[in-house]
């Protein structure tokens, strides 16, 4: 097919989008929007989203895992079973039908899943199995932005793997955790593997993988020395604190001049340089404010 016979355009003008990403996307004519948070895909857009859904499809595949297809439009009373109706709140679009029975526009699978596979499950011998479908999610984001960072109806990948135990279980997602490395490598994303919170969804463990990008909601805390990584919203702190047999000492006042930081505070005294903590008392519209530095801060 010829350019010319395609539906395929650019665009000179700048766009209304809060990320160069989006803007890019626009202005390449790869998407454009319909409504806040819901995007058309063109022709060279839904080329690309094709060859990324046939590189997940590719090593799902791979894996073992077997695809279906869920349907978007559910009923309202699984979620109020499960006692997530309350959760999602105002992020789940809700309707009635003719009927008046309460529907969703489904912003996540985990239960449907369960019902298709007790239909499988009789005993331990039918399991395990894993099942994973690429299908539409909608949910109703206060704030939709970045383009398809953060949209209200898109196309999610979700897998389910279903064991007799903690040791099956753990086996799965190794394969999983293994799975996903391989399709982010081919997709040739900078991305980190981080501890996350496990959310609405439960469980034991979540890991996220994080592309490294200067948007976005989240922020990672790394090391590049030890390989630590999460999210910061869980991660953990911990206190290096020693135990010591020295005597505690009575409080005193000890005169220090011309020592303005801790090396030459803890030189002046012989002591060593991890003994010692600077406070900074700070005076800010009349309120005072203590700040504690450590041993390398300089006054």
């Amino acid at each position: 097919m010829k350019l010319k016979n395609s539906f395929f355009y650019t665009i000179r003008e700048d766009v209304k989008e809060e990320s160069m990403s989006g803007k890019l996307l626009v202005r390449s004519g790869m998407i454009t929007k319909t409504a806040s948070g819901i995007y058309t895909y063109l022709p060279m857009g839904l080329k690309v989203l094709h060859k990324l859904e046939n590189i997940v499809r590719e090593e799902m595949n791979k894996s073992g895992a077997n695809e279906l297809l869920m349907p978007s439009l559910l009923p309202e009373e699984v979620y109020v079973k499960s006692g997530r109706r309350a959760f999602f709140g105002g992020n789940m679009f809700s309707l009635q039908d003719r009927y008046n029975r309460a529907m969703v526009l489904g912003p996540t699978h985990e239960e449907f899943f369960v019902e298709v596979a007790k239909n499988k499950v009789r005993s331990y011998k039918d399991l395990p199995f894993n099942l994973y479908q690429i299908g539409k999610k909608y949910r109703d984001e206060t704030r939709p932005r970045y383009g398809l960072i953060r949209v209200r109806e898109f196309l999610m990948k979700d897998a389910y793997s279903f064991d007799c135990d903690l040791e099956g279980l753990d086996v799965s997602y190794q394969k999983m955790y293994q799975t996903y490395q391989n399709i982010f490598d081919r997709v040739g994303i900078d991305y980190r593997i981080v501890k996350a919170d496990t959310g609405a969804m439960g469980g034991l463990l979540s890991e996220e993988f994080q592309a490294i990008t200067p948007i976005g909601e989240d922020t990672l805390v790394l090391c590049e020395h030890c390989g630590y990584a999460s999210n910061i919203e869980v991660c953990s702190c911990s206190k290096n604190v020693r135990e010591t047999k020295e005597m505690p000492l009575p409080m005193e006042l000890v005169f220090t001049p011309n020592a303005g930081t801790i090396e030459e505070i803890s030189t002046f005294l012989g002591e060593d340089q991890e003994k010692f903590v600077k406070t900074l008392i700070y005076e800010v519209d009349g309120k005072c404010y203590a700040v504690l530095l450590d041993r390398k801060s300089v006054v």
